[in-house]
């Protein structure tokens, strides 16, 4: 599947420049099973659990789970509830996936095959991050807040950003699955994205206040 040029991403991507700290996640971890999902939720404040899907839980375009991640997986699922998880992705579930060459008396394809593989719903959304918050809020209707919610992606200025903006815990996944087959954009970008995190702790920014690391610290959520 082609992605479209995410252009609220690029306009959205110069709110950096202003306010840095909606750059810098509140938590880093090499991947999902870095990721201690029952204390998040037994510190009371994250409720629900929404993940980027491309070299976040899968390789890119790909439906199946990347297969070292398959434990943590079912340790998020079975902590949170299927119910109070969702996947954000900018390619599936997209207006890019509604209407593909190669079906076109489908719709929604990709995330069709994504909600069957990884067994969670993907949400159906035609912002792409960092804007399109409101979808978020919509499918967490039963989440009191934003500030319930944990994002948790492998991207800066999309995944790490959309949450910020949003209120959201973010969780930064700083090892992809792998580049073969993404698009030469995000190649290009993440490779900004990781000189800019590197850049922005060097000059000690702190990611905007969120309720869950005033409870405790970033290590407290983590497991090595």
């Amino acid at each position: 599947m082609v992605q479209s040029v995410n252009v609220p991403g690029i306009v959205n991507a110069f709110r950096v420049l202003w306010n840095p700290s909606l750059a810098m996640p509140h938590i880093i971890v090499n991947d999902i099973r870095n990721i201690h999902f029952q204390q998040l939720k037994n510190q009371g404040q994250i409720q629900a659990m929404a993940f980027d899907k491309d070299n976040c839980l899968t390789a890119p375009y790909i439906p199946e789970i990347h297969p070292p991640f398959k434990k943590a997986w079912a340790e998020c699922k079975e902590t949170f509830g299927k119910e109070n998880i969702g996947i954000v992705s900018n390619s599936a579930g997209t207006n890019d996936d509604q209407f593909n060459d190669s079906y076109p008396s489908s719709i929604f394809t990709q995330a069709n095959k994504l909600e069957n593989s990884l067994g969670v719903p993907v949400l159906r959304h035609s912002e792409k991050k960092p804007s399109g918050g409101e979808a978020l809020v919509k499918h967490f209707d039963n989440v009191s807040g934003q500030q319930n919610i944990a994002m948790v992606g492998d991207r800066i200025l999309t995944d790490v950003l959309f949450g910020n903006l949003n209120g959201n815990l973010t969780i930064w996944t700083s090892q992809i699955v792998t580049e073969k087959g993404d698009n030469k954009a995000a190649l290009f970008f993440r490779r900004v994205e990781h000189g800019l995190i590197r850049f922005l702790q060097k000059m000690n920014v702190q990611p905007p206040q969120h309720p869950a690391t005033t409870k405790a610290t970033a290590s407290d959520y983590t497991r090595s």
